[in-house]
């Protein structure tokens, strides 16, 4: 007896026109890009509802200049936004405008709260510039814009230089103090010129002209000076006027009411 094997085959359904299967698509892509517009609404009406705005504004920082009212009055008209939206770059910048304030940092504190760090201006030195301004050199040697009168009790000492030196010349001051000190002489003012000479100007009104070179040179001539000074002022029992110490062997000096030119020191030639 025969047997008869049966093969079903699939029925497949019909395919959508293209033009179905593209405006499903475009459907698609509509709802998807009106939730994402809805959610962004959402999400900015929150962000600019009322119950996230900041509600108190909390500094820290060692502040001797300036007081907490004093930085926040000048700040806060400065800063826009609640919580989410204030611009933190702009709210650093607001601060560090007030005067004293070098840095600050600025932070989120959940949920109504920033939290602000500052870092004051150690006034160093006085600045007088080419352009006859006096402003005031940091600990960093930075020059900025403050109030000179806050620090005239502050006896500080004076930097005269090109635009941009602030720095070194602070650098060269904090190594010249400490070698002018052993003698008590007391650097009033230090100077330098567009071509890079040296001079100190002392508490006493007497000059000493430094001359050029690196740092190192320079303080070398300065401490040979003072090595020697004493015995230049302590033999002519006169006041120390004028110090040239730009020669390569020794040093010249000028003493006050000393008219003639005299034998000094090994090294040092004496000038009236």
């Amino acid at each position: 007896m025969a047997t008869h094997a049966s093969t079903s085959l699939p029925i497949g359904l019909p395919a959508l026109p293209g033009d179905v299967r593209l405006m499903n698509a475009v459907a698609q892509v509509v709802l998807a890009l009106a939730a994402a517009a809805a959610l962004a609404l959402a999400v900015l009406w929150l962000m600019r509802a009322p119950w996230f705005a900041i509600r108190s504004i909390q500094l820290d920082g060692e502040l001797t200049r300036s007081s907490i009212h004093t930085v926040r009055a000048n700040a806060a008209p400065h800063l826009a936004g609640n919580f989410f939206s204030i611009d933190l770059q702009r709210s650093r910048s607001a601060f560090e405008s007030v005067p004293w304030v070098r840095r600050a940092v600025v932070r989120r504190v959940w949920p109504d709260r920033l939290l602000v760090t500052l870092e004051e201006h150690r006034a160093a030195a006085l600045w007088q510039g080419e352009d006859g301004n006096d402003r005031l050199v940091n600990s960093h040697g930075e020059v900025f814009e403050a109030n000179v009168g806050d620090v005239e009790d502050d006896s500080l000492p004076v930097l005269q230089g090109p635009q941009g030196s602030s720095a070194r010349m602070l650098a060269m001051l904090r190594r010249l103090q400490p070698v002018l000190a052993s003698q008590q002489l007391m650097l009033e003012t230090l100077q330098l010129s567009g071509r890079g000479s040296w001079r100190v100007a002392l508490d006493s009104g007497a000059l000493l002209e430094l001359g050029r070179g690196s740092e190192d040179e320079v303080l070398a001539r300065c401490e040979r000076f003072v090595r020697t000074l004493a015995q230049v002022t302590g033999r002519y029992k006169q006041p120390l006027a004028y110090a040239d110490l730009r020669h390569t062997d020794g040093y010249a000096v000028r003493l006050r009411g000393v008219t003639t030119t005299i034998a000094a020191p090994a090294g040092v030639t004496k000038k009236n």
